[in-house]
């Protein structure tokens, strides 16, 4: 018996999309963890300030390293699950094929020419940054702003990764493969 191409190239696809998912919710994990470092790192530099009249600039620019980090790698593991806020009266009454076709064009036509441009244009500016090796203004502060600044670059290179993923997601249910969308919002995959 021979299975049909399109249907295997079809599941291919979908064991892509599932892949890409997969990395983008473990980046997503690992990075829900600076929550908690950065309540307890700002806890110590009260207390240190305070307390003990001890303060640390690196200690305190930490704290916005891991808020940057915090959202610029979370951002793509909250379009995964459907987490963004959407300013939208119509789209919760369509039917899950019209969703379905509207996140399709929406990921074609907004998100990726708009993480394209970011990264068009942050390009230099992340370059700059690593060719002087840009460090903290502050005495004391973190040395690495660059790392900070690269960012800039990969934010939006995880947004492309997981709106290919949707937007492969989205094609194939259009395309007659019920499962390839999640039934719940906020699921990702279909394992």
């Amino acid at each position: 018996m021979t299975k049909d191409p399109r249907a295997m190239r079809r599941a291919r696809l979908l064991v892509v999309a599932d892949r890409i998912d997969a990395v983008i919710r473990h980046i997503g994990e690992w990075t829900a963890w600076l929550s908690l470092a950065m309540v307890l790192v700002t806890f110590a530099v009260v207390l240190l300030r305070y307390a003990f009249d001890i303060g640390s600039i690196s200690l305190q620019e930490s704290v916005t390293y891991m808020h940057a980090v915090l959202f610029m790698l979370g951002i793509a593991y909250t379009l995964g699950r459907n987490g963004h806020v959407r300013v939208d009266i119509l789209y919760e009454r369509l039917s899950r094929r019209a969703r379905a076709r509207v996140d399709l064009v929406g990921t074609l036509l907004l998100l990726i020419p708009v993480c394209v441009l970011i990264i068009w244009l942050g390009w230099a500016y992340v370059a700059e940054s690593w060719r002087v090796q840009e460090s903290s203004r502050e005495a004391g502060g973190i040395p690495a702003v660059y790392l900070l600044k690269t960012l800039i670059l990969i934010m939006p290179i995880l947004l492309l990764a997981q709106g290919l993923s949707n937007a492969l997601r989205n094609w194939l249910f259009l395309s007659g493969m019920e499962e390839a969308l999640p039934t719940s919002q906020g699921d990702v995959g279909h394992a």
